[in-house]
């Protein structure tokens, strides 16, 4: 399971965000580092697919696919020197595959901290950018000896000499004009700002009408194509705690439809190359999880290492085609089921039964 590290400035939300995603216990107080430890926690990615397959089959069992979120200890202005927890944030960073930052935009005089969402960017930007740097400028003059007696190591210290001239100028990895061929061989120096990354912002209730305007300011800052979405972290924490009823109800009373915490774990495990399979039955309805572009032998292996093992073929629908036609045996009947082989690559949404011998 791929892990989502949680980022923020002190008393950006980042803990509250973490609890209300996971379920989990994270201490959080009106004061910097109320987190001092790397706690991690599963979320489900709720998937209306699933509901709606489930509901069809009648299903006695629905199991939805996960999410892992790491919150990691708070950060400071000269966390890449040590400042702070500098060193202790740096290194949980450094174990997650993508991060979400956690930018505040609430007022509340009685919680010191940032609450200009553009400025915490800057500063989150600036300490990875930095930590980034020192890697580079360690790293490459090692891989330029070695490069030496072994010229196959030339691209990746020439990867690194690209990066140091990005990192320098102050810009992150993410929002630099590196080729896609450039980030892949930097993958294995462990950048932090190589990292795939998803922001939140943390708004106020009274901040919610303007969700859409405060995320696109904060889009523009970070490259335009990095995925914002504006959250009321107390208010979804509130929601969480209530019944499912009662949680729809205020939600849909303050035209927040599912709530934020669903697009924010959606996001995420898409950023994270996620995709979701289905399996439908009487006994249990269930969404899995696979890396995009899988071919089938590889989605049923993720079922068990035996349908991988013994594939024969795969019967395959959409969801969506399968709930208008009412069930899987009409499915089969009007001839509607795809036969696909070794070579079908899954498409996100696909409902499949593995034929196999072991």
């Amino acid at each position: 399971m791929e892990r989502l590290g949680l980022i923020g400035l002190p008393n950006s939300g980042k803990s509250s965000l973490f609890n209300a995603l996971t379920g989990g216990a994270a201490f959080v107080a009106p004061h910097p580092f109320s987190t001092t430890e790397t706690l991690s926690g599963v979320a489900i990615v709720p998937d209306k697919r699933l509901d709606a397959l489930s509901a069809m089959s009648k299903s006695r069992k629905t199991v939805y696919a996960h999410v892992e979120f790491v919150d990691i200890a708070g950060l400071v202005a000269g966390a890449n020197a040590g400042e702070g927890l500098g060193n202790r944030f740096l290194a949980g960073l450094r174990e997650v595959d993508a991060l979400c930052m956690v930018l505040r935009a609430f007022q509340d005089e009685n919680v010191p901290g940032e609450s200009d969402p553009g400025e915490a960017l800057g500063i989150l930007e600036l300490e990875l950018v930095m930590a980034d740097l020192a890697t580079c400028e360690s790293l490459v003059e090692r891989r330029r000896k070695s490069a030496r007696a072994d010229k196959s190591l030339l691209p990746e210290v020439e990867a690194l000499e690209k990066a140091i001239a990005v990192l320098t100028a102050g810009i992150p990895i993410y929002k630099s004009d590196l080729s896609e061929e450039t980030k892949e061989i930097l993958k294995g120096s462990f950048l932090l700002t190589n990292k795939a990354v998803l922001i939140v912002v943390n708004l106020g209730e009274n901040q919610i009408d303007e969700s859409d305007e405060i995320c696109e300011r904060v889009r523009e800052l970070a490259g335009g194509s990095i995925d914002v979405l504006g959250v009321c972290v107390q208010l979804e924490s509130e929601a969480m705690a209530l019944e499912p009823p009662e949680r729809e109800e205020l939600l849909a009373g303050l035209g927040l439809g599912d709530g934020a915490l669903t697009r924010v774990a959606q996001a995420a495990y898409h950023m994270l190359g996620r995709r979701t399979f289905f399996t439908t039955g009487d006994k249990e309805s269930r969404a899995w999880t696979f890396r995009a572009g899988a071919k089938a032998p590889e989605c049923a292996g993720v079922i068990h290492s035996d349908l991988q093992r013994g594939f024969i073929r795969a019967e395959v629908i959409h969801w969506d085609e399968l709930l208008k036609i009412g069930s899987w045996n009409a499915a089969k009947n009007q001839g509607k089921l795809g036969v696909e082989g070794k070579d079908y690559e899954v498409k996100d949404g696909d409902v499949l039964e593995i034929r196999f011998n072991v």
